[in-house]
């Protein structure tokens, strides 16, 4: 069976972009549990995204 070689060219290429997410901009860390918590800014849009996406 041959190989398929084009998946294992691309595998090295990220697909999402991870320095838009809410989680690159963190504003506080909860200090027992470390769950990092987005700016307000970030918050907002995050929600605006949803609220234009649905189906």
């Amino acid at each position: 069976m041959a190989r398929n070689k084009y998946k294992e060219k691309n595998m090295a290429m990220p697909i999402e972009k991870h320095d838009t997410a809410a989680w690159a901009n963190i504003d506080k860390m909860k200090r027992v549990s470390r769950v990092t918590e987005p700016g307000d800014l970030q918050v907002r849009n995050a929600k605006d995204y949803v609220d234009a996406n649905q189906k």
